[in-house]
């Protein structure tokens, strides 16, 4: 038996296609959405769930929740005297919802079709699909919640061409995708996101007014972790009861006394201004990856309990010049979508016969170096090969050169991300490729081969002597403590003029507007950068100033879209 799992960041989810539809599967406690939360009680018995959630004010040592946020990082949480990782902590989940489905169809499960945020990048994907090995559960396929959604909403069974924007909001996670069918295939036309923002970020500005309001009283207590859990469950509360009134309450008791405040839905809309503004920048990037107008789309279908929340939903409206579709249930979508998925995937009779496919959430490439004008080389340049949103299963391939005379070899970084640079990316694998001596330009051809499961295969051919070098991403990843040891490096680098404010505002445009391209507009971005970056490195005040200008007036030509 195969199901459909809704893995997210507050609650969790599954469903299963028989007799012709998608059916949510009830818990042991007869819900359709389990919390995931998982807690080690003084016996050392796990519990997940509900009631492991109900634990985190009055155990907060022994209880985590929004693991999810860690997938595919070396971040650990101890509990009960032991260390998990969040693919372990997924595991408890996943399993927990394997037997709950077990009990209800009266069978075993064996199969599951996973759902992952669109915006998960490699070793996220693979994180989550060792979640399920370790569940017990053979993982057919991992689905972007965004296409899952889709699926629910039963645009596999339009007959005429459709697009769709989907905005999924969730407790820990924000994507977008647009979605297009036509022919008998769902083709996924665009995906992005932001994989820290949700609702739990919401309830940060909850939890910083209380903490304001009262800062006197709490005085170092205020970041105890006790009274965090507390204000953060008072917090999801008040989000909720925003959700449909005008005013809600937030209160807890702390060292025998009782805290209360009212917060009204205009003070909470103004401090959470800027979350909501963060969610236009990946509705932008989708829309232009898949260039598309807003008004070529046939709906706009929301998802994610965090869509509930008014300011969003007025957001959404703005941004499309009119109202979105919120008919799906926003917290089991993404499980029926699965669901659908997995009925095709056992090739169910009731189904109209539909080809999902997807794209790739990151662009992938390599490190490369460049000779400057003036002499020296520039290093650590991303160029990709299979640019973010090419959809899979995909193969591209691109040429390079080697840089000096004499080089004997070549090392190749496989990186991930949108970044210019390659230290702000993702290194995901390296290889070395030997290369015969003599002048500089001897030419290579790498290729990148991506597959729906998210294998990446790498080969590299040099010209001269048709030897191949062949590289299959595994499972390695960067930790916290390889990104900690590389912002240390940044912040030890000498004082330079591009450190000025105007400069570094300027650079930082660029490298954003570098991000929100691509294919030729990304290369005149990179060479809008370079340029001035020479000009910095000249120092001179005044060339400069006017290669700042000229950077500027270059950046508004690209950026001078529609505003939504």
């Amino acid at each position: 038996m195969i199901i459909g799992i809704d893995l997210g960041t507050t609650n969790s989810a599954c469903a299963v296609w028989r007799d012709g539809t998608a059916t949510l599967i009830p818990n042991r406690l007869g819900e359709t959405l389990t919390p995931s939360a998982v807690s080690i009680d003084d016996s050392g018995a796990v519990l997940v769930g509900v009631a492991a959630r109900e634990r985190q004010a009055s155990h907060p040592d022994a209880t985590v929740t929004a693991f999810k946020r860690y997938m595919g990082t070396k971040r650990t949480t101890k509990l009960g005297g032991r260390d998990y990782s969040a693919e372990e902590l997924s595991a408890l989940v996943l399993r927990s919802l394997k037997e709950d489905a077990e009990t209800f169809l009266g069978e075993p499960v064996t199969e599951a079709v996973i759902t992952v945020p669109a915006y998960f990048n490699d070793q996220q994907r693979k994180a989550t699909h060792r979640a399920g090995e370790l569940a017990g559960l053979r993982v057919e396929r991992l689905i972007n919640e965004p296409t899952a959604a889709a699926l629910a909403y039963g645009i596999h069974n339009l007959d005429a061409e459709a697009r769709f924007f989907v905005f999924d909001l969730g407790g820990g996670t924000f994507d977008v995708s647009i979605v297009e069918i036509f022919e008998g295939i769902i083709e996924v036309r665009a995906s992005t996101g932001d994989n820290q923002l949700g609702g739990e970020d919401f309830n940060e500005v909850l939890i910083a007014l209380m903490r304001e309001r009262f800062a006197e009283a709490w005085g170092e207590a205020a970041r105890n972790d006790r009274l965090y859990q507390r204000l953060r469950e008072q917090a999801e509360r008040a989000r909720r009861d925003l959700s449909g009134g005008a005013t809600a309450t937030m209160r807890v008791v702390w060292e025998d006394r009782a805290y209360e405040m009212e917060i009204d839905a205009a003070t909470f809309e103004a401090q959470a201004a800027g979350l909501v503004e963060r969610l236009r920048d990946p509705v932008l990037r989708a829309l232009r990856d898949s260039d598309l107008r807003p008004e070529a789309l046939s709906d706009i279908i929301l998802i994610g309990g965090a869509t509930r929340m008014p300011l969003v939903r007025r957001a959404v409206a703005r941004m499309f010049g009119r109202f979105p579709n919120a008919t799906v249930n926003p917290d089991e979508a993404v499980a029926l979508g699965a669901a659908v998925q997995a009925g095709l995937k056992a090739r169910d009779a009731a189904l109209k016969e539909v080809v999902v496919t997807d794209v790739c959430p990151y662009s992938l490439g390599v490190n490369v170096s460049r000779a400057l004008p003036g002499g020296g080389y520039e290093h650590g340049i991303f160029a990709p090969i299979l640019e973010r949103n090419t959809v899979i299963p995909a193969s591209r391939v691109h040429g390079f050169q080697t840089l000096t005379d004499n080089q004997s070899e070549v090392v190749f970084g496989i990186y991930q991300g949108e970044a210019r640079l390659v230290r702000d990316n993702v290194e995901i694998g390296k290889t070395k490729v030997k290369v015969p001596r003599g002048p500089a330009g001897q030419g290579m051809e790498v290729r990148f081969s991506y597959d729906v499961s998210g294998l990446l295969e790498v080969d590299i051919v040099v010209a001269q002597t048709g030897e191949r070098t062949s590289l299959v991403i595994n499972d390695d990843h960067v930790g916290d403590d390889k990104i900690a040891e590389r912002r240390a490096l940044l912040a030890g680098l000498k004082t330079h003029p591009r450190d000025e404010e105007l400069n570094r505002a300027a650079l930082a445009r660029g490298e954003k507007c570098y991000e929100n391209f691509l294919g030729d507009d990304r290369a005149h971005v990179d060479h809008l950068i370079r340029r001035f970056q020479h000009a910095l490195d000249g120092q001179d005040p005044r060339a400069v100033e006017q290669a700042r200008a000229e950077f500027h007036a270059a950046l508004d030509g690209l950026e001078g879209e529609r505003f939504l």
